[in-house]
């Protein structure tokens, strides 16, 4: 591996390909939960707003967690974290198929599958951010398209398992599946060229496209300073909101209007597969017009595919929103890591992105929760979707007043 010759090798390559089974794998598999959801009412009897906590919990945990995981990837590097929280993610799947009480919902869910979660989005993007600089955007894409493959596969996946063999056997076979492809893909990770002798023959390239890693930014406590930063927190947290009340709550909206379980797992499939899509576009638009106006037009996108949403009725109606909402929905995950190395440099890329992950994180897991709330005392989703609309506009508005910070300030790692 460090003998290179020539200058069409390069080792971001890997951590690209790397990075986008741990997206397809750990997202995708999130994701699926919303196709257990009715599985789980109808045994237990719980309520959705029980069901959508052990979610919301568990997002919220990777949230915390991912500071830490964020720190560690910026002192340590990824892959002993990847390989630990790889385990705990399936292991935590695998113990779902013996669930008998809501505590152990709360437990195996919430607690193991949340710290396994805890790395998925960190580790993968700030080690692609590490690598990639003047391609940082696509590359970024090609990353996140990981977990466009995966919500297409993984919850058809799920609904096929389940229809077969139960919805025990089926957290069974997930559980290690994930477990084993996990552990084995954090065997890949490097944090970053300066750790590995890689380039010696490049004659003073570190890259064959010349995408040396930048090494400046703004500490941690510099960027925690700046309005900037907790405009950009701010506006992640009323975005996840709205996100996350749509991968958890879609499946059983689409079954309360009258779709089949099959039906309403291909409508969030379809999201995951345009998502894709979106992550691919957004992620070339990155490199050309910059994070913020490509996050803009991903809000933008999101409140018009909210509005559809309040009126769908038909299956047909149900796809053109997955189609808008998927590109909203994969493009403004494709623009996290990159806006904050736009704005801050990667000196602290980790920690802040964690950071920025976790403010997301609140709001995903307020809104699931609110919204079966919504549902259990009002029997619809109407009102929930409405408060989508009217947080995403709010993220909007706090995103179009964003100013750049003065790179003059910027300090050498």
């Amino acid at each position: 591996m460090n003998n290179i010759k020539g200058h069409e090798y390069y080792y971001g390559y890997v951590i690209v390909v790397a990075c986008f089974g741990i997206q397809a794998i750990g997202i995708g598999t999130y994701v699926s939960y919303g196709v257990f959801f009715n599985s789980l009412a109808s045994e237990f009897g719980w309520s959705r707003a029980a069901i959508s906590g052990a979610s919301s919990i568990a997002f919220f945990i990777m949230g915390l967690l991912g500071i830490f995981v964020g720190r560690l990837n910026d002192k340590i590097g990824p892959k002993n974290v990847m390989a630990v929280t790889g385990f705990l993610f399936g292991l935590g799947h695998i113990l779902m198929s013996r669930l008998t009480t809501v505590w152990q919902l709360y437990m195996f869910y919430s607690f193991i599958v949340g710290i396994g979660l805890s790395s998925v989005d960190v580790i993968a993007l700030s080690t692609t951010a590490r690598w990639f600089v003047k391609k940082r955007g696509i590359m970024t894409g090609i990353v996140k398209i990981g977990t466009g493959a995966g919500q297409l596969i993984m919850p058809l996946a799920a609904s096929i398992l389940i229809s077969k063999y139960g919805w025990r056997a089926s957290y069974n076979i997930i559980g290690i599946a994930v477990l084993v492809f996990l552990v084995a893909i954090s065997q890949l990770l490097k944090r970053n060229p300066a750790h590995i002798d890689l380039f010696s023959n490049y004659s003073g390239e570190t890259s064959p496209d010349n995408q040396v890693p930048s090494n400046k930014g703004l500490h941690l406590n510099e960027a925690l300073r700046t309005k900037q930063f907790w405009a950009i927190c701010s506006t992640n947290l009323t975005i996840v909101f709205c996100f996350l009340i749509i991968i958890l709550h879609i499946v059983p909206y689409a079954q309360d209007i009258g779709f089949s379980a099959t039906k309403a797992a291909t409508v969030l499939s379809t999201i995951g597969g345009v998502s894709m899509v979106g992550r691919f576009i957004i992620g070339f638009t990155i490199d050309r017009i910059g994070s913020k106006r490509s996050m803009i037009l991903c809000i933008i996108l999101l409140i018009a595919g909210l509005f559809l949403l309040q009126v769908a009725k038909e299956l047909w109606v149900l796809y053109l929103f997955a189609v808008i909402y998927g590109i909203s929905h994969g493009g403004y995950f494709t623009t996290m890591s990159p806006i904050v190395a736009e704005f801050f440099g990667i000196t602290a890329h980790g920690v802040l992105f964690g950071i920025v992950a976790f403010s997301g994180t609140v709001g995903g897991a307020i809104g699931p929760i609110l919204a079966g709330h919504i549902f259990d005392v009002t029997a619809g989703y109407s009102l929930a979707i409405w408060l989508s609309i009217l947080m995403a506009s709010l993220g909007l508005l706090l995103l179009t007043l964003l100013k750049p910070i003065e790179k003059v300030a910027w300090k050498e790692i």
